[in-house]
């Protein structure tokens, strides 16, 4: 992946307003629908990062609690919403989200893997019995593009099982975040020192 790639037009299956207990257990109360790339990214200045799998170890106890704890501090950062993308059902990724109490990160459910794959980040994990999943990335995308992006090094696809976490962090996102921040009223401030003044 690169920047300044082009996110494709993908469309995912979610369930929306069903009844999810403490557990996990999922009731059948809500409805299906489809959500596509244009309504995640178009028109927003996103986070994304997309991990191997809901309620795996690193990706339940480290990195979606994470970006939970450091959304605000993200937000501000000029960024319109966070998501949390992996290779699992609605059903698996709504329930991850309420076990873990996630009220700000959105989850987007890559059922299929076919955003995964497009994005060039779907590997196999049979060896674990997982079948396909995404390796660790994480991006700012702008409007539907790329502007900046990280994944943690050795992608394989050959059943070597190291995990690493190490670029994907909300740090280092934080870290290019605040190098690139600029604030919403600098601009106007700027406009107001481009204008003429008027000499009497």
């Amino acid at each position: 992946m690169t920047e300044g790639f082009k996110i494709p037009l993908t469309t995912f299956k979610v369930r929306e307003g069903d009844v999810v207990l403490e557990d996990g257990c999922s009731f059948d109360e809500g409805k299906w629908t489809e959500k596509t790339t244009d309504d995640y990214f178009k028109g927003k200045r996103v986070v994304l990062f997309s991990l191997p799998g809901a309620f795996t170890p690193t990706c339940t106890s480290t990195q979606l609690p994470s970006f939970e704890e450091n959304y605000n501090t993200i937000k501000d950062l000029n960024i319109d919403e966070v998501y949390c993308c992996s290779v699992n059902d609605t059903f698996v990724m709504n329930a991850w989200a309420e076990v873990l109490k996630i009220k700000n990160v959105k989850v987007i459910p890559d059922g299929s893997g076919n955003f995964t794959r497009f994005m060039g980040m779907l590997i196999g994990k049979n060896h674990r019995g997982f079948g396909n999943r995404s390796w660790r990335y994480m991006c700012v995308i702008n409007d539907g593009v790329v502007e900046k992006w990280w994944q943690e090094p050795g992608i394989n696809n050959n059943g070597e099982d190291d995990d690493p976490y190490i670029e994907t962090t909300p740090e280092n996102m934080m870290e290019y975040l605040k190098s690139s921040f600029e604030p919403a009223n600098r601009l106007e401030q700027m406009k107001v020192l481009d204008e003429p003044v008027a000499v009497e």
